[in-house]
């Protein structure tokens, strides 16, 4: 398994050691080196990228700031030399959390977290998932999935198996556990990709609604869906 990453910080020395860190980890693949976050929006937003490394205190925009601009959350190590947000870093969903200057053992470390998280994904994302309602853990079938819609703290999960499943989470939760057929389409939507029966003007057509498909999530869903299959 290859985990494709970025590296985002304003101190050239510290993109130079992680860089050098990265090539001696075989299963990792360095797609680009950034001073400004800015200007890693086009890479992360085309879905292509399974890791950032971000600095957390950068001139013009911080790496908690940048990270909470973004619609669709990558997964990310802080790399900082400020320990003082470690608690606000794991409650943003950071895998881990490097203190400057970083020893190659550490980096290792927290790069094969993610290696045990992704290969957990798709070890487990295979057949089914089960999830929590009022009364009983309920088994949902992937096959069985159109698509799911989020509620702030609770999803519904739409199956043919008749009325949604409702239960108590959050669609970046449920995310984590899907398999690559499925897609984040917008804010509150994830969609079987092998569902969909048509799309237009933004919108996609599955079992009987349209589900639109939020501008930030458009370039996504042209990459992965649309181009090569369109004639």
């Amino acid at each position: 398994m290859k985990i494709n990453c970025i590296v985002i910080d304003d101190e050239p020395l510290a993109l130079e050691l992680l860089e050098s860190y990265i090539k001696r980890i075989p299963y990792l693949s360095l797609k680009g080196l950034y001073h400004d976050p800015c200007n890693a929006l086009e890479v992360i937003r085309s879905g292509k990228v399974d890791l950032v490394f971000i600095d957390i205190h950068m001139p013009d925009i911080s790496g908690i700031e940048f990270l909470k601009s973004l619609e669709v959350l990558p997964r990310f190590v802080f790399v900082t030399a400020h320990d003082k947000f470690a608690i606000l870093g794991f409650e943003m969903n950071a895998i881990d959390y490097l203190l400057k200057p970083v020893s190659f053992s550490r980096f290792l470390k927290a790069s094969d977290r993610v290696l045990t998280a992704l290969r957990q994904k798709t070890s487990f994302a295979e057949n089914y998932i089960f999830v929590k309602t009022d009364r009983s853990s309920v088994k949902i079938s992937f096959d069985s999935i159109y698509f799911i819609e989020g509620y702030k703290d609770y999803v519904k999960i739409y199956t043919n198996n008749g009325n949604p499943v409702l239960t108590q989470s959050t669609l970046k939760a449920i995310e984590e556990l899907l398999p690559e057929s499925f897609l984040r389409v917008h804010r509150s939507y994830i969609i079987s990709v092998d569902k969909i029966v048509s799309f237009r003007n933004s919108k996609v057509y599955i079992r009987d609604r349209y589900i639109p498909v939020g501008e930030s999530y458009s370039e996504q869903f042209q990459q992965l869906v649309i181009e090569g299959r369109l004639y």
